[in-house]
């Protein structure tokens, strides 16, 4: 006999153990699925009812709410409420011991995962966690303004012409707007082009400069795509080191005709580019007429750090900066749109190219896109996705602190969507993000990053899709791992 859904009252008991009040609640929810008072399909109380009931306000409550949907313990489906999630008590027990707490005093150290056997090497599963950075949450995202600017989209009279080379004008004209007001990049949207995602940016830039058989001097470690893209474009890739301040312009020659570069939150250690080493790239690209092509992949999330200027904003940016932005970090990547503000003497080209390349973005998403932003909706998601990702990365790198063994450290916290994980010289990250992929940790490797070979050990941990209450279970993984591979000191 199917099992009736039982009425939704939770008799949850929230103790004070000084850990915040959202994250005690979902552990408290969380509990009552793992003890099966909790089951699947169970309509959970609506957050003002279980407000009252605990006797707190209900920010905490909604907030608690959003984390167990981005874990995937609940489901919400409009006219029906919150429910239990299938599988919740699966994931539940999987965690059966409560996730490491994140106050400030000492914390137990974790009991790391059992090792896994033959049965389980047979059948591989996907991750426990997955930290492969680049990819935000699109749980995040509001249903109900997604859906909105969709069927704005859909119900705009079909164009029976071939798209623009440049893009959706719609699209171009709330991107124009969205620049000036969270970039403090002046631009008219006409001098902006629209492409299917940042790999065609890259290519249809490299054509239009003609930096085929030309020296681009590259971030290294660095973004592994864009290198591929310029590589098989005929270019010569020249890697250039950063350090804790990213890419150094001095180390940018006469003969490089072009500079990438990911000076908001360098990719993948994390660094922020200061200003005067900003000014300094400009200025000296100004100088050799070289090109620079500015990723700024994830520019729209800092946490309490100082807003450093886009290099295109920056005076004399426009005339040797191609501002590259992108929808797959703030949103999804299955968007597949980004867009390209280019120095004034290339917008011809790049138009030229992006035509003969016959890449384009899907008209209708182009359409949504450009309704999500002018809507505001995109503005709400920003606020919205900066403080999700800024409580997860603070209970994360919390977490990471506290079990980390001595001589490790993180870095690159203060903006973007992951952070790094500093090991000692003589670590092999690979062997241990290997090792880590056994016991059910997605993570790369630093050194997979590194053109040259010769760089630093890390990990490059993305935290966007870690809810809070997994944040000490990830962490002790890690730390666990971490130990097994540190190098034995002489």
């Amino acid at each position: 006999m199917a099992r009736t859904p039982v009425a939704a009252h939770v008799p949850l008991t929230i103790t004070d153990d000084g850990t915040p009040l959202r994250h005690r609640i979902a552990t408290g929810l969380i509990a009552e699925i793992r003890a099966g008072r909790l089951q699947s399909g169970d309509p959970l109380p609506s957050t003002r009812t279980l407000a009252l009931q605990l006797g707190v306000s209900r920010g905490p409550v909604v907030e608690a709410f959003d984390e167990l949907v981005a874990a995937g313990y609940v489901i919400v489906r409009p006219g029906s409420g919150t429910r239990v999630a299938a599988g919740a008590a699966t994931a539940a027990r999987a965690h059966a011991d409560p996730p490491v707490p994140l106050p400030r005093k000492p914390l137990r150290r974790p009991t790391p995962p059992p090792a896994p056997t033959e049965a389980t090497r047979a059948a591989p599963e996907a991750p426990a966690f997955d930290l492969v950075p680049g990819h935000p949450d699109p749980g995040l995202v509001s249903v109900r303004d997604w859906r909105r600017a969709w069927r704005s989209a859909a119900s705009a009279p079909i164009d029976a012409g071939v798209p623009a080379a440049d893009g959706c004008a719609e699209l171009r004209n709330a991107l124009a707007h969205h620049l000036r007001r969270t970039r403090a990049i002046t631009a008219h949207p006409d001098e902006i082009v629209v492409v299917p995602g940042v790999s065609a940016a890259v290519r249809a830039l490299a054509a239009a400069a003609g930096l085929r058989t030309h020296t681009v001097a590259f971030e290294n470690p660095g973004y592994t795509r864009a290198r591929r893209i310029l590589e098989a474009s005929g270019v010569q890739v020249r890697s250039v080191p950063v350090d804790a301040d990213g890419l150094d312009p001095r180390q940018v020659r006469p003969s490089d005709r072009a500079v990438y570069c990911t000076p908001a939150h360098q990719y993948p250690t994390g660094a922020r580019m200061p200003v005067t080493r900003r000014t300094e790239l400009v200025d000296r690209c100004r100088e050799t007429a070289a090109l620079v092509l500015e990723d700024d992949y994830d520019g729209e999330f800092r946490y309490g750090a100082t807003p450093l200027p886009a290099l295109r904003s920056i005076d004399g940016g426009s005339d040797c900066v191609a501002y590259i932005g992108t929808a797959s970090k703030i949103l999804t990547p299955s968007i597949r749109i980004a867009w390209v503000l280019p120095p004034p003497h290339l917008l011809s080209r790049l138009r030229d190219e992006v035509d003969a390349s016959a890449e384009r973005p899907c008209a209708v998403t182009a359409l949504a896109l450009a309704q999500f932003v002018t809507t505001d909706a995109l503005t709400r998601h920003l606020a919205r996705a900066a403080r999700t990702y800024s409580a997860r990365r603070t209970a994360f790198v919390d977490a990471l602190e506290q079990v980390l063994p001595p001589g490790v450290g993180v870095s690159g916290i203060e903006a973007g969507l992951h952070v790094l994980l500093d090991l000692p010289a003589g670590t092999d990250d690979r062997a241990l993000a290997d090792d880590l992929a056994r016991h059910g940790v997605a993570v790369p490797a630093l050194s997979a990053y590194d053109l040259d070979r010769t760089g630093t050990p890390g990990l490059v941990c993305g935290y966007a899709r870690l809810p809070e209450t997994s944040a000490g279970d990830a962490a002790g993984r890690i730390a666990h791992a971490v130990r097994r591979h540190l190098p034995v000191s002489p």
